[in-house]
């Protein structure tokens, strides 16, 4: 399976997804508690990207930890790894940022579920759309002679 098809689309759609949080969140944030909405929705923005990048990168060190094998253990286990990282740095940003005067709470609290939905579905569709083989390196009938040129 190349994984890099699947991400670099991954990526692209969760850029868009990113700057379209950022957009339509800050507006709505905006119009719904000024500025302390605006800036929440551009925190929830930024958290889409930071661990939409934290899922890149736990991909790319896992393909290239285990040669490009996503079925190994290891691989699950590097993803699974990065993703409870992602767990501590939300809790982590959430306690520091819970008592202070710019954050709109409500409008946080939509900017980043709107990104989590978001991802999942960046996620699905990236995948969907990706064309992954069902199997790999498995010589097919008549493979030989397309390769020797008869």
């Amino acid at each position: 399976m190349r994984t890099a098809s699947v991400l670099g689309r991954a990526l692209v759609y969760g850029a868009i997804l990113t700057v379209g949080i950022a957009i339509v969140g800050s507006i709505i944030g905006y119009l719904v508690a000024g500025t302390p909405g605006l800036v929440s929705a551009l925190i929830g923005a930024g958290l889409t990207a930071l661990f939409m990048g934290f899922t890149a990168l736990s991909i790319v060190i896992a393909s290239k930890v285990t040669k490009d094998e996503p079925s190994s253990t290891l691989f699950f286990g590097i993803v699974l790894g990065m993703w409870l990282l992602k767990f501590v740095v939300f809790i982590v940003i959430l306690v520091l940022l819970r008592d202070a005067p710019f954050i709109n709470p409500l409008v946080m609290f939509f900017a980043i579920l709107a990104a989590v939905i978001g991802s999942l579905v960046v996620d699905v569709v990236a995948f969907l759309r990706s064309r992954v083989p069902y199997v790999g390196n498995i010589p097919l009938p008549g493979d030989a002679e397309r390769s020797s040129g008869q």
